[in-house]
């Protein structure tokens, strides 16, 4: 049996491809998926703050190459990803809200929605109007999820699965474990999880 953590905030772009991506790969090996939502800027200002020295001093020529490099991996994926006119964006209550899909069974398109409102249609996943639309589009209550987000409880969950990556030597999104200690980061490591999938599968 293999276990496999997959630790993510939708606000990354590299995170929506590893969500999309990941899904299929373990089907493929009958690998259950033990979904973290974390805050991605929390791991930023625990553990990379060269994150922010690098917005404020982009170097061009990489800006433009990442920008081709994410267009080339949303087409491989069959995704859309426009750049949004936020960003960074506060994903904190849509990530809190991720705890509130997993526990309903409702993780995958509730965090699919999410994704695709920021990347694909350019909404803000702070809003809590944006939200609204995608809670009603899964299925969930209203009422009962912008009472679970403010919930002491559900912002704990966040703030642990945060440290904890953190804890583990992560130090951004996503962030996968195969068996506790074989960490793998970015949606382009998907072929080492694959290799590591097929030699530990019977």
């Amino acid at each position: 049996m293999i276990k496999f953590e997959f630790f993510f905030d939708c606000s990354s772009p590299w995170s929506y491809l590893g969500f999309h991506n990941v899904q299929p790969m373990a089907a493929e090996f009958d690998v259950d998926i033990i979904w973290k939502p974390v805050l991605v800027g929390g791991i930023f200002n625990m553990a990379n703050d060269s994150v922010y020295k690098n917005r404020d001093n982009p170097v061009p020529a990489k800006a433009i190459w990442t920008g081709k490099d994410l267009q080339a991996w949303a087409r491989l994926a069959s995704i859309t990803i426009n750049w949004p006119s936020i960003f960074p964006v506060n994903s904190v209550k849509a990530m809190r809200g991720c705890f509130l899909a997993i526990d309903q069974g409702k993780l995958v398109p509730f965090a699919t929605k999410v994704c695709e409102a920021y990347w694909r249609d350019d909404k803000d996943i702070a809003d809590d109007l944006v939200l609204t639309e995608i809670v009603d589009a899964v299925g969930m209550d209203r009422a009962d999820f912008f009472d679970g987000i403010a919930d002491p409880a559900t912002k704990a969950r966040l703030r642990d699965t945060t440290q904890e990556v953190v804890d583990r030597g992560g130090f951004g999104s996503p962030t996968m474990f195969i068996n506790e200690t074989e960490m793998h980061f970015g949606n382009d490591r998907l072929p080492l999880v694959r290799d590591t999938f097929e030699r530990l599968s019977p």
